[in-house]
């Protein structure tokens, strides 16, 4: 199969695009149990993630907990609460045979995750790593997404211009920092959407709606 006129490589976010969202899903689940409002305890888990600094290595899971349960009131077992989380991460069904499919296209692919070392976690539990030429982590790395320049290093890691990825993330933000770097960049909401972005980069991929 010939390569890909517009694009060298595919950078995949990892929650909310090879997999459900199970930090959202999650915390959902926990506010649910607990009488408690969705949305506030996700602003709470998502502020607790990132103002311990677990999301970029310089805090722990522990710190994590400790943080949540004082903005939340929650009083729990971090260890049944991450089962909560952990268990909605599932890895998309059609997502392996569409990353093979881009492989033999001839486009080089990668993961770039502000996760925490749950990632490490989920990668043993489900092995996904071996579709990607490249992982990179937040918490492996020491900074995020929030951080534009992640974007052209990732694009010099994989040894191509900004301008041929595609960069592929449900956070908006995250999307256009990506466009504001040069990257192309498609906001998830589905995969029909996925689908025809990836065949308008990649022409002679339409068939991957099949």
């Amino acid at each position: 199969m010939p390569g890909c006129a517009h694009i060298d490589a595919a950078i995949f976010d990892y929650g909310g695009v090879l997999a459900e969202e199970g930090f959202r899903e999650g915390l959902y689940a926990i506010a649910h149990a607990h009488g408690l409002d969705q949305e506030a305890v996700l602003d709470a888990g998502a502020d607790a993630a990132w103002g311990t600094g677990w999301v970029v290595g310089t805090g722990d899971e522990a710190d994590f907990w400790a943080d949540f349960f004082r903005r939340t009131g929650i009083v729990g077992d971090p260890a049944a609460l991450r089962r909560e989380v952990l268990s909605r991460f599932t890895l998309r069904p059609w997502m392996p045979p569409l990353l093979d499919a881009l492989a033999a296209s001839g486009l080089t692919l990668a993961v770039l995750s502000d996760q925490t070392n749950w990632l490490d976690e989920l990668e043993a539990r489900d092995r996904f790593f071996h579709h990607f030429d490249l992982v990179v982590n937040s918490y492996r790395l020491g900074k995020s997404k929030r951080e534009a320049a992640v974007f052209t290093e990732i694009a010099a890691r994989l040894g191509i211009a900004p301008g041929r990825a595609l960069f592929i993330d449900d956070n908006p933000g995250n999307v256009e920092r990506a466009r504001a770097m040069g990257l192309r960049a498609h906001l998830y909401t589905g995969r029909d959407g996925l689908l025809a972005a990836l065949a308008e980069a990649c022409p002679g991929l339409e068939n991957l709606h099949a």
